[in-house]
């Protein structure tokens, strides 16, 4: 952890666990072991899916494989938004009909309400809020862009969503130059550290074997394979999101994309009252290289962007730093917003890595043949999405070891979807690199040549990025 020449915290994995302080850290695994389910990383997905199956069938010994202590990735490093949206669905409408993607939608809509139920049930306190999801737009083109998101979303069912003008946008939220806004309730706002913490000990408490410091190597048919030991079992379910390109044969599977966010000093109550925000919710805006932004429980504001999106060579970082341009980009971006918060200072930034499969289509597969089940590809959409996911890998288990039959989420159209590997270094890192620079300069261009179309830019780095259905 070390301070930026802003004088943040810079790094220390996130603000979240300067908030809440780490953990101490499970014991490895002491030698070979086995079985009936060996769940590798413990992030939302894994700690989710270990949760669901122990409640579902009490007798399973499951162990999950973290390589160091659960949450380290971005379950203890995201924005904290717990909300409905789903990585390809678009595309799933195109491959299985309108239908199937509405379906999808559906299960997406119902699990925020899950989440917030079981963490009420399990005493899991994470801060959590449901104040919905408010998505700004503050020029023409991002303007015709929302509207033209918000009735997209009404045709997958959202009849609840709404959609305000400038005047409306304004008794929400004092947004700088906001000319509309659209709002979902199916949304909230957590502690994503605090929730993390709290899913770990549930599953603890329901029997699950947790090893930390356990870094799994390699996956292979019924075998997690690490320096410790080898964990044989018929199903070895991947859950390693962000960090699927660490493991032996993974390194093209999903691209480790990089997201930073920094988070200010508690904010007064006068400066609250200037820029509004009373109903709490998650805010985003309708820029092609996005924010997304929360306010804490304890009143500030947590705010991240792309930053430096992709490392060369699907590398990861180790404890979140971050680089002084993306913090200050980032503060940018806030002071845009809230031009009164100018003098409000950066307390934390930090960073971590979200999956993107080649066709940006989150998916959940169980290989009957291998045992082999693996989830994520979330784009940044996985708390809840990681939710969905663990519930469909728990149904894919038990209908494939006889203990329960088909049911709604096995036929989602998410599952068992194949997707195309990325392309080989240096293209790889060109065509990342290239297509966030394209985005940011179309942003750059909306904001200083006012117009309702969106710029050709953007449509340029959709297609190069495979994001078009």
């Amino acid at each position: 952890m070390s301070s930026s020449a802003s004088g943040a915290v810079n790094g220390g994995i996130s603000f979240w666990y300067a908030d809440d302080g780490l953990p101490a850290v499970r014991e490895p695994l002491s030698g070979d072991a086995s079985a009936d389910v060996v769940i590798v990383v413990g992030g939302y997905t894994g700690l989710w899916t270990a949760y669901y199956l122990k409640q579902a069938a009490p007798f399973l010994r499951v162990t999950v494989l973290e390589q160091k202590f659960c949450g380290y990735g971005a379950s203890g490093r995201n924005g904290g938004w717990l909300y409905n949206g789903v990585a390809g669905r678009d595309r799933y409408a195109k491959l299985h009909g309108h239908e199937a993607a509405v379906r999808l939608q559906r299960a997406m809509n119902d699990t925020v309400g899950e989440v917030v139920a079981v963490t009420e049930a399990a005493g899991i306190d994470a801060d959590l809020y449901r104040g919905g999801v408010l998505e700004v737009a503050t020029t023409p083109a991002q303007l015709a862009r929302l509207k033209a998101f918000h009735e997209h979303e009404l045709s997958y069912g959202e009849q609840d969503r709404e959609l305000y003008d400038a005047r409306e946008t304004r008794e929400r939220i004092r947004v700088a130059d906001a000319v509309g806004a659209t709002w979902t309730p199916h949304g909230a706002r957590l502690h994503p550290v605090k929730l993390v913490k709290g899913l770990a000990a549930a599953v603890e408490a329901l029997g699950v074997t947790i090893h930390e410091s356990t870094p799994v190597t390699e996956i292979r048919s019924r075998h997690a394979v690490t320096p410790y030991g080898t964990v044989r079992a018929p199903y070895v379910l991947r859950c390693t999101e962000g960090f699927t390109a660490s493991l032996k044969g993974q390194r093209r599977t999903w691209l480790p994309m990089n997201s930073s966010m920094i988070a200010t000093e508690p904010l007064t109550d006068e400066q609250w009252a200037a820029i509004g925000w009373d109903g709490r919710e998650t805010l985003g805006d309708m820029a092609h290289a996005y924010m997304y932004a929360q306010r804490t429980a304890d009143g500030r504001i947590a705010l991240g962007g792309r930053g430096v999106p992709y490392r060369f060579g699907s590398k990861t970082d180790n404890d979140g730093r971050t680089q002084e341009a993306t913090v200050d980009a980032l503060r940018e971006i806030l002071v845009r917003f809230f031009p009164s918060l100018a003098g409000l200072r950066v307390a934390h930034a930090w960073s971590g890595v979200l999956g993107v499969p080649r066709d940006w289509c989150a998916t959940v597969t169980l290989d009957r043949a291998t045992g082999l089940g693996w989830a994520g590809g979330y784009v940044g959409s996985g708390v809840a999405t990681a939710n969905l996911a663990a519930r469909t890998l728990r149904d894919l288990v038990r209908l494939d070891s006889g203990q329960g039959g088909r049911t709604e989420l096995t036929d989602l159209p998410w599952v068992d979807h194949k997707v195309r590997r990325w392309e080989p270094e240096p293209f790889r890192w060109l065509g990342v690199q290239g297509m966030y620079a394209t985005y940011r300069a179309a942003d750059r261009r909306e904001r200083l040549r006012p117009g309702a179309e969106s710029s050709r830019l953007a449509r340029l780095a959709d297609r190069v990025a495979g994001r078009h259905s």
